[in-house]
């Protein structure tokens, strides 16, 4: 039994988007909140009628949420495991709670705080979610999982996938030229949307000239760090008809990986080449596809999580529209700008619109199949949004209008 065309999003809320640490006095809680009934506004409906939460990466706790805002009863609440990897997902878990009959009105939520204070000499979250920035070596040493990759000076996740792109650029002569192009392509998006937290041109010129980060990474192809929330709340087809907007319905929905795939991000097993160098995404597209019954010429836009250049790229691929290996040449003639064969992050993504891991390309989406996007692609009709690369599971749905 497919769940295509079976439930839809109704509604999109969004708080303003913040630089890191400006979002102050608001919390985690009460901007999550402030998305979520916005979401319910923009849908036609309230919080008496919201009865479940899809949600991933932690990113709220239901039962406070509810509390909070006063939600009658809460008859499903459920989080994929990873973290940006699940935001295309939890659309996916939503609809398959709506459609089996477990609740009627579903939100999937990220709410992003990076603000912090001091107490007793530790950093904490402004949000309350007790996370810390201590150094978490210095009490007990370095854990064993962590010994060679810490020893090696692999300490973040540009590290990692610094590693993967000078693979595909050993395996497919793929440059640092349309790693720039896809920054630049990005910026460009961005730039005309008063949501954008970048909004000055890029150029070639400034990309090149900018700081390395983690070889062949430079500044402009890391994501921003931000803060702000935004919500989504999905219910059934039949529903949907009568609320305030067309509804956008999911064609499919899919996550999982290949199971070699997943450790080779910061624990670097030994996965093979063929997703090695890839973000991972190529099994789960391959079902995504079967389960909406359309190809990668069916779709018009593509919302591809982009917390790092290479990754688009390797997205690029593995999701179809263009060879393995074949990304860099395919972005350098112009097809995923405005216009071109498959407009990519239309809104700017998170390398220059808002890194809200991965929602805001949920309500691009959401905007393209409407029709009110700030940088509408003619004729859209299908949206691919995807989530992660990232330690598994990594996402992608499909959805149309």
């Amino acid at each position: 039994m497919t769940m295509r065309d079976r439930t839809a999003i109704v509604g999109i809320g969004a708080t303003p988007y913040y630089k890191r640490g400006e979002s102050l006095p608001h919390t985690q809680l009460s901007m999550a909140c402030d998305a979520i009934v916005g979401a319910l506004e923009d849908a036609g409906l309230t919080v008496q009628d919201l009865d479940g939460f899809a949600i991933y990466s932690n990113s709220v706790d239901p039962a406070e949420v509810a509390s909070v805002l006063g939600v009658p009863e809460v008859r499903f609440a459920a989080s994929l495991t990873s973290g940006g990897g699940g935001s295309a997902g939890a659309l996916g878990l939503a609809a398959a709670a709506i459609h089996s009959g477990m609740a009627e009105v579903v939100v999937s939520v990220m709410t992003l705080q990076q603000a912090g204070r001091r107490l007793g000499g530790t950093q904490v979250s402004a949000g309350g979610g007790g996370s810390t920035s201590a150094n978490p070596y210095s009490a007990g040493g370095v854990p064993p999982s962590l010994a060679f990759t810490v020893g090696s000076g692999l300490l973040s996740p540009g590290s990692s996938f610094a590693l993967l792109t000078q693979r595909h650029m050993h395996l497919y002569g793929t440059t640092r030229e349309h790693l720039a192009e896809v920054a630049i392509t990005q910026r460009s998006h961005a730039i005309t949307r008063p949501t954008s937290l970048q909004t000055g041109p890029l150029t070639t010129k400034d990309y090149f000239a900018s700081r390395m980060i983690s070889d062949p990474l430079c500044l402009f192809d890391y994501t921003m760090e931000n803060d702000g929330a935004v919500a989504a709340v999905m219910t059934s087809a039949d529903r949907a008809k009568d609320l305030r907007h067309p509804p956008v319905y999911i064609l499919g929905s899919a996550h999982g990986g290949a199971g070699r795939w997943g450790p080779a991000i910061g624990k670097y097993f030994q996965a093979p080449d063929e997703y090695f160098a890839s973000s991972g995404h190529r099994p789960v597209a391959k079902r995504l596809y079967e389960m909406a019954g359309v190809t990668p010429d069916d779709v018009d836009v593509a919302l591809l999580y982009d917390h790092f250049t290479p990754m688009v790229l390797m997205q690029l691929e593995d999701y179809g529209f263009c060879g393995v290996g074949e990304s860099g040449p395919f972005v350098a003639d112009g097809n995923i700008r405005l216009g071109g064969k498959i407009p990519v992050n239309t809104h700017g993504g998170h390398l220059s619109e808002a890194y809200i891991i991965g929602f805001t390309h949920v309500r691009e989406a959401v905007e393209q199949l409407r029709g009110d996007a700030i940088n509408q692609v003619a004729g859209a009709e299908i949206a691919l949004v995807t989530g992660g690369p990232a330690g598994l599971p990594v996402s992608g749905t499909l959805l149309r209008r």
